[in-house]
């Protein structure tokens, strides 16, 4: 997990941020990415890929990253965003909104299979969630920031089942969409919101 961040320290790189994504599959919501910059040589044995933690786990080490960080940025495409130009390019727009938002400007950026155009060097990584602890960090950053916001649109609109599907076109999401129509949140480019009939739900 910190094969990428040592060869960079051999070179006399310390500053380096990882960078990820969440969301780019659901229905409804922002995509969420994040950029995190660890102290050199920082390891913590259970910062690895979110997918790959429980959300009570994930949750304690949001905390961890938070308070341990030396700097940490959060990016946001909204769902109008991603309607509007796609979702690939909504997630580097994101992106460079995260390592914008960074208070500390990072020296290198390894970026999770994402290539992207910075004045900042870059080393897309694929699959880097799972051989980068720096983009794990931020990967576990952008889940929960994104999945919090799940539950908060879950209150607003309870039919779609949110709350446990984070957006995911999910049976119990489907049947809703089909029953309710879309809502204002949902992108309307996705083809189960696109090809539901009714009319936005208020």
């Amino acid at each position: 997990m910190q094969e990428y961040e040592n060869s960079l320290y051999e070179k006399g790189i310390t500053l380096i941020a990882g960078v990820d994504e969440v969301g780019r599959g659901p229905l409804i919501g922002p995509v969420v990415t994040a950029a995190v910059i660890l102290p050199k040589g920082y390891f913590h044995k259970d910062i690895k890929d979110s997918k790959k933690l429980t959300e009570k786990k994930r949750e304690e080490l949001y905390n961890i990253i938070t308070r341990d960080a030396l700097a940490i940025g959060i990016g946001i495409s909204s769902e109008k965003v991603i309607d509007e130009i796609n979702i690939l390019e909504a997630t580097k727009k994101a992106m460079k909104e995260a390592i914008k938002n960074l208070e500390v400007t990072p020296e290198h950026v390894l970026i999770d299979a994402v290539k992207l155009d910075i004045d900042i060097p870059t080393t897309s990584i694929i699959k880097g969630d799972a051989l980068s602890e720096s983009i794990a960090a931020a990967s576990i950053i952008a889940k929960v920031t994104r999945d919090r916001m799940m539950d908060e649109m879950d209150k607003e609109y309870p039919m779609y089942d949110l709350k446990n599907n984070k957006g995911y076109g999910t049976k119990k999401h489907l049947e809703a969409l089909e029953e309710y129509g879309p809502c204002k949140y949902h992108r309307f480019t996705f083809a189960p919101v696109k090809n539901s009939v009714k009319e936005v739900v208020k």
